[in-house]
């Protein structure tokens, strides 16, 4: 993948740099693995905005991604690399050799007529899925189960990967894509590879439309409300935030206060903390 870099000719094409799509080879996605995405906008199940800033959009249809890449021991072959409007890597379409098929994240550098396996004692290529405690130190994974069986959870953001450090016992230590070190279990099982898309944190809008076709709608600073719409609110002119430390509009910490909680189970496998 690549940048498209635009002239500019218009306001909105002066800072513009999109994805040039040139990995596409297919535009309208399989029938089958498509389903209705209903987006909440924000709202809960009483109609009630919990989340601001989103509404709106283009619609979008969901397709239904494999993470659990649980075809034992069955070649799949991609047929296809696609886009999906719902996350920023690219998508694969596989087509299995018991005539099932199936979408997956599409690792960096495989290519259309790939083929790719998944299951124990197979060949380390890249997008084969195997589990944690066969894949060799030092190498790049992505779609990494946290819990076994579960199906990938963390690593499928557009050009990222997570490395294996070091094996001992029932664990596995890995460095994740925010340089956090926590140990998994040998059993969960990893995509060997990086995730496509790695250009995707160049991608500027160029435009607050394009912005809104993703979604998201406007933010206003705290500082240009009123006192009773934000802690930053009022004063005259242009007046500082009057608070000891800057606040989130419900009156709590914000920008570096760390809201992981403490107690959480996970906790005990967290060796480093992300930074």
């Amino acid at each position: 993948m690549s940048i498209r870099l635009y002239k500019s000719y218009t306001p909105g094409t002066r800072n513009r740099a999109l994805s040039d799509f040139s990995e596409i080879t297919k535009s309208k996605p399989e029938k089958s693995l498509i389903r209705k995405n209903h987006r909440n906008k924000g709202r809960n199940n009483r109609g009630i905005i919990t989340i601001r800033h989103r509404g709106g959009g283009h619609k979008r249809l969901y397709r239904l991604i494999d993470f659990k890449r649980n075809k034992n021991n069955i070649e799949g072959r991609v047929v296809s690399i696609e886009y999906d409007p719902n996350r920023n890597a690219r998508i694969a379409l596989i087509h299995y050799s018991d005539g099932e098929k199936r979408y997956i994240l599409q690792p960096k550098n495989l290519n259309v007529g790939d083929s790719i396996y998944s299951g124990s004692n197979i060949s380390f290529n890249i997008g084969n899925c195997m589990p944690l405690g066969e894949i060799p130190l030092g190498t790049s994974i992505h779609n990494i189960e946290l819990i076994p069986n579960k199906g990938g959870q963390i690593v499928r953001a557009g050009g990222t990967s997570a490395k294996i450090l070091a094996k001992e016992g029932n664990y596995v230590t890995l460095r994740l894509p925010s340089k956090e070190i926590r140990l998994l279990r040998k059993e969960c099982f990893a995509t060997i590879g990086e995730i496509s898309n790695n250009d995707a944190f160049l991608v500027q809008s160029g435009k607050a439309g394009r912005t809104r076709w993703l979604g998201v709608r406007p933010t206003v600073r705290g500082s240009v409300m009123n006192p009773c719409d934000h802690p930053h609110g009022g004063g005259e002119g242009r007046a500082p935030i009057g608070r000891t430390r800057p606040l989130t509009p419900w009156g709590k910490p914000a920008l570096g206060i760390r809201t992981r909680k403490n107690k959480k189970l996970s906790e005990a496998y967290i060796l480093r903390r992300r930074s």
